[in-house]
């Protein structure tokens, strides 16, 4: 392993760089990098949910239509189901930990090293 990357560290560290400046190219000055990247996990989130979404109802037509039948057991398809229902829920969840009245806009709570 540190043969590899002594062999390889200006290629890692160009990777790197390039990452780097992929994410950060739409910074503007009014933007922080937190800002940023929680737009960029936003976003990111956002779309993987819609394609398991799909994905995942025409698996729950799919599990139901063998369920019918008798090719598989009715668990996975409350498995399927429940899955997808919380998939649903997490974004609603998070969003409402991670605020302070659960309206998903941030409270200012001040510098902390400043407010007495």
């Amino acid at each position: 392993m540190i043969q590899y990357l002594k062999r390889n560290i200006f290629t890692i560290g160009c990777l790197a760089l390039i990452c780097f400046l992929a994410f950060i190219g739409d910074a503007s000055a009014q933007m922080t990098i937190m800002q940023i990247a929680t737009d960029k996990a936003t976003n990111t989130f956002t779309a993987v949910r819609t394609i398991i979404f799909i994905i995942g109802g025409f698996g729950l037509v799919a599990v139901a239509f063998f369920a019918i039948f008798g090719k598989i057991n009715w668990k996975w398809f409350a498995g399927l189901a429940v899955g997808l229902a919380i998939l649903a829920a997490a974004a609603a969840i998070v969003n409402y930990a991670t605020t302070a009245d659960g309206t998903g806009k941030n409270v200012d709570f001040g510098d902390p090293l400043t407010s007495r």
